[in-house]
C-alpha cells in the first residue's frame, strides 16, 4: 500500500506537501466562512471561487509549458513561497479588522495565478521523484495525503475559528508552507529534459494540444474532468449555505460536512494505493463516475445531518477514485516530453473549468436555491456519464 514512500526523496516530499495540505484546507474552511459572514451571500461564495479558479482557465497551459522547459523543483519553491506570503497578508489583515470581500477576491485571484504554475507543475513531477514503478501507487499516496488533510484540515479549521479566530487560521496555513520548502531543499529531482526543438512557447503549447488531439483515449479522459469540474464538483462552494440555512449546524457543523468528503476520499486513496497496478481502470472510471452522481443527488435532497455526512462520504470517495484513475491513466499514456504539458490539460479542465461551475452553481443558487442546484448538477453529470459509456467504447477496456 505504502510502497513508493520507500523511495526516500518522494517520502520526505510527501510529508512536507501533506502538512501544507493541511493549513491549505484550513484555511480554505475560514476563508469560506469569513466570505460568507461578510456578505451573507451565496452568490459571493460563488464569485470568489471564480476568481481563485480563473486564472487555471486562463494560464495553467503556460504552466505546463514552463514545467517541461524549467526545473520543476525550482518552480515549487518559487510557487510556495508566494502561497505562504498571500496567506500571511490574509492573515494581517483579518487581524487588523481592515478586511473586506474584495481584498478577498483580490487574494483569491493571486492565488489561482500561483495555482496555475503550481498544480501542472506538482503533477508532472510525480514520475520524477518515484519513476513509472512505483507511480500508480504515487498517485493514490498523494490523493490520499491530499484527502486525509481534507479530513483534518476543515475539522481543525471548525475548532480554530472559534477559539484563535480566522486570523489564527491564517497564519497557521503560512506556517505551514516552510513544511513543504524545507522538504524541497532537502531532495533533489533528475528532471529530464526534453529534445530541444526550438519552439516557442505557442509552439509547445501547440505541439501538446496536437498530441491530445491524436489520442482518443486522452480526449475521452479529459472530458469527463471537464463536466466533473464545470457541473460536479461546484457543490464545495455552497457547504456555508448547506450548514447554516438548510441543515443549521453551524461552522463547526461546516467542518465535520467537508471533513466527511475527505474522509470518503481518504478511503478511495487507500484502497487504490493497496490495489497496485491492477486491470480494468477503465470499467472502476465508469462506476465510480456514475456513482458519484448519484450521491450528488442524494446529498442535494438531505435535510439530515448525518444522512448528509454519509452522502458526502460518498461523493468524496467516488470523485476522487475518478480522478486519480484519470491521472494515471493520462500519465501511462504520455511520452515524458509532454507530460508537463498533458497534466497541464489535465488540470486546466479540471479547475481551469472549475470557476464557471462555482459562478454558474453560485448564480442558479441565488433563483432555485443550493439544494436545486446540486441537484440539478447530479443529474446533468449522470447524463453526461452515461453518453460517454454508451458512445465510447474503448473507454471500458482501458487498463
Amino acid at each position: 500500500m505504502f510502497s513508493s514512500l520507500k523511495v526516500k526523496k518522494y517520502r520526505i516530499y510527501w510529508f512536507g506537501m501533506f502538512l501544507s495540505l493541511v493549513g491549505t484546507w484550513i484555511q480554505s474552511v475560514a476563508q469560506s466562512w469569513l466570505v460568507f459572514d461578510l456578505t451573507n451571500s451565496a452568490f459571493l461564495l460563488g464569485v470568489v471561487g471564480f476568481l481563485s479558479s480563473i486564472p487555471m482557465f486562463l494560464l495553467s497551459l503556460f504552466g505546463g509549458v514552463v514545467a517541461d522547459r524549467v526545473n520543476k523543483r525550482k518552480i515549487l519553491i518559487f510557487t510556495q513561497t508566494a502561497f505562504m506570503f498571500l496567506a500571511f497578508l490574509l492573515a494581517v489583515l483579518t487581524q487588523a479588522n481592515l478586511i473586506t470581500a474584495t481584498q478577498i477576491m483580490f487574494i483569491a485571484l493571486l492565488n489561482g495565478i500561483v495555482m496555475s504554475f503550481d498544480a501542472p507543475t506538482r503533477q508532472a513531477v510525480v514520475v520524477e521523484l518515484v519513476g513509472k514503478k512505483h507511480l500508480f501507487n504515487a498517485i493514490a499516496l498523494n490523493s490520499v495525503a491530499f484527502n486525509s488533510s481534507r479530513i483534518i484540515g476543515p475539522a481543525l479549521a471548525g475548532i480554530l475559528v472559534s477559539s484563535i479566530g480566522m486570523s489564527g487560521c491564517f497564519y497557521i496555513n503560512g506556517v505551514s508552507f516552510f513544511a513543504v520548502l524545507i522538504a524541497l531543499m532537502l531532495i533533489q529531482i533528475d528532471d529530464r529534459p526534453r529534445p530541444n526543438k526550438n519552439n516557442s512557447a505557442w509552439g509547445d503549447l501547440k505541439e501538446g494540444l496536437l498530441f491530445i488531439k491524436n489520442n482518443r483515449l486522452i480526449l475521452i479522459l479529459i472530458t469527463i474532468v471537464g463536466i466533473s469540474s464545470l457541473f460536479g464538483m461546484p457543490y464545495v462552494i455552497l457547504m456555508p449555505v448547506f450548514a447554516k440555512e438548510l441543515l443549521h449546524v453551524g461552522v463547526k457543523g461546516l467542518g465535520l460536512l467537508m471533513s466527511s468528503a475527505g474522509a470518503g476520499a481518504l478511503v478511495a486513496g487507500l484502497v487504490l494505493a493497496r490495489l497496485g497496478d491492477f486491470k480494468h481502470k477503465g470499467r472502476l472510471l465508469i462506476i465510480s463516475s456514475i456513482i458519484f452522481s448519484i450521491s450528488l443527488m442524494l446529498f442535494s435532497l438531505s435535510r439530515n445531518f448525518i444522512f448528509s455526512l454519509f452522502s458526502l462520504a460518498l461523493i468524496g470517495c467516488f470523485s476522487v477514485m475518478a480522478m486519480a484513475l484519470i491521472n494515471t491513466l493520462l500519465q501511462t499514456i504520455v511520452e515524458d516530453e509532454y507530460r508537463g504539458r498533458i497534466m497541464s490539460v489535465f488540470m486546466f479542465t479540471f479547475a481551469g473549468f472549475m470557476p464557471f461551475g462555482n459562478l454558474l452553481a453560485g448564480s442558479i443558487s441565488q433563483v432555485a436555491g443550493v439544494s436545486m442546484t446540486v441537484l440539478f448538477s447530479g443529474v446533468i453529470c449522470m447524463v453526461s456519464f452515461l453518453i460517454i459509456t454508451i458512445s465510447y467504447p474503448e473507454l471500458r477496456k482501458a487498463s
